[in-house]
């Protein structure tokens, strides 16, 4: 359950991440009130997986998620670079995160 917890918080770090570029430097309201709400949603959650998981791993699977699904929602939302070499290093973030939630034992 506390990898699911974990997956979840990560998805609200994207969520945060993406609010933020929309939020205008904070100059919109909407935008920004949603950036502050899942930002607390995704740091209680994790807070709430490190009942059970190392902090090392959670934190680093937590900001791998947030950076990963960041990047490609940039690709998407922001016409952001989508060079070969952009997408192999997000796969290594990915192989990473897939790592160690094979390797950690809990």
């Amino acid at each position: 359950m506390a990898w699911l917890i974990l997956f979840i918080a990560g998805l609200f770090e994207i969520s945060w991440a993406i609010g933020l570029k929309y939020s205008e430097g904070f100059t919109n309201l909407k935008w920004s009130i949603f950036t502050v709400v899942t930002l607390g949603a995704s740091m209680f959650l994790l807070a709430y997986s490190l009942k059970t998981l190392p902090v090392g791993t959670a934190y680093a699977v937590w900001t791998g998620i947030g950076a990963t699904g960041t990047a490609i929602l940039g690709m998407i939302l922001f016409d952001e670079s989508r060079d070969l070499i952009r997408i192999f290093f997000i796969l290594m973030i990915v192989s990473g995160i897939i790592g160690l939630k094979i390797f950690t034992k809990v």
